[in-house]
């Protein structure tokens, strides 16, 4: 989409210094930049990449000057070039249909500018909203629902009664829906405890590749409004997340924990089943949080099991030294030897 650098500066509600009629038409980094694609610089450290590259229109920091550049004024440019990037770049075209290899039930209701793939397979009683599409291979079980300009990738599996949002992305590989990891031992055997909760996908909710957000065993698995998950991230039965938290790549959050609102979680972070996680909480990479355990709001926490950040990292100092300390330790130990001998 084609527009000028003042309609961008007053769609994002910022100050422009140079060219207001300055075309742009789309964005890229500052070493692939034609004249009219958009570029932004976080910090003064790449105003001169920045300056040296061939775009004419640049998202900075309030004050900036680059010669021969029209720039766009904001306290937080990365942002502002993530919501023009929005705006200027068109969206995958859409093909209202429903192709001959796809799969339809009679009582499944699929609205008219919706699209369905090849192989794809909609059962019985199922709604697709509005503007949604299904990728090629998705499976979308009996009474699920769809909303509206959803984006399922292709091979994406919804089980049966799986509740999805309007506007949600799924990437290719993901399973919603399915059992969760709940058994229980008695008569020499492992007895399977009922999964016959549910799933509901809130509204503007992005889901990886290859994660899976099992049902709840007797209520409901709830991911809020504008949560972001990232690929190869396993939620549990029962599992809640608050709006705006992000979750990010080989995550495991346990059975009936609950995550609150805006809550950063890193890679590679376990939580244990019954755990809370509460608003504003940040949880660093391979941090681990033991079952039935509370991370406050607001606080930072890394480590196994995870700790105050501050804490953590004087600790971790610590461990580092531990040849050093044994060796003085040693030496000592010598010394009191001889000493008695």
């Amino acid at each position: 989409m084609t527009r000028t650098a003042g309609e961008l500066a007053k769609y994002l509600g910022v100050a422009l210094d140079g060219d207001a009629s300055a075309i742009v038409s789309g964005v890229a980094s500052p070493e692939r930049a034609r004249a009219e694609d958009l570029i932004y610089a976080a910090s003064a450290k790449h105003h001169e990449q920045a300056a040296a590259s061939a775009a004419r229109c640049v998202i900075a920091s309030r004050g900036t000057r680059l010669a021969g550049k029209t720039v766009l004024e904001t306290d937080d440019p990365k942002f502002a070039f993530a919501k023009a990037a929005d705006w200027l770049l068109p969206g995958p075209a859409q093909e209202q249909e429903i192709h001959r290899a796809a799969t339809v039930a009679p009582s499944a209701v699929v609205a008219a500018s919706a699209s369905v793939g090849p192989y794809a397979v909609i059962e019985e009683d199922v709604q697709i909203g509005a503007g949604s599409r299904v990728g090629a291979f998705c499976f979308i079980g009996r009474g699920a629902r769809v909303g509206e300009s959803c984006m399922l990738h292709p091979r994406v599996t919804i089980y049966a009664g799986a509740q999805i949002g309007n506007r949600v992305e799924i990437h290719s590989g993901v399973v919603i829906g399915a059992d969760g990891f709940g058994y229980v031992y008695g008569e020499g055997r492992h007895w399977k405890f009922p999964q016959i909760g549910g799933v509901q996908i809130g509204d503007d909710v992005e889901i990886g590749a290859n994660t899976t957000i099992d049902r709840g065993s007797l209520e409901t698995t709830w991911i809020a409004r504008d949560v972001k998950i990232d690929n190869l991230v396993q939620v549990a039965h029962n599992v809640r997340i608050g709006e705006h938290s992000i979750v990010a790549a080989q995550t495991g959050i346990s059975g009936s924990s609950t995550v609150g609102e805006r809550v950063i979680v890193g890679g590679q972070v376990g939580i244990g089943d019954h755990c809370k996680i509460e608003d504003d909480a940040r949880l660093g990479a391979q941090a681990g949080v033991p079952s039935g355990k509370i991370i406050r709001e607001g606080h930072t926490v890394w480590g196994t099991p995870a700790r105050p950040l501050a804490r953590f990292k004087e600790q971790y100092a610590w461990f580092g030294r531990l040849p050093e300390l044994a060796a003085r330790l040693r030496a000592v130990e010598r010394a009191r030897n001889t000493a008695d001998s």
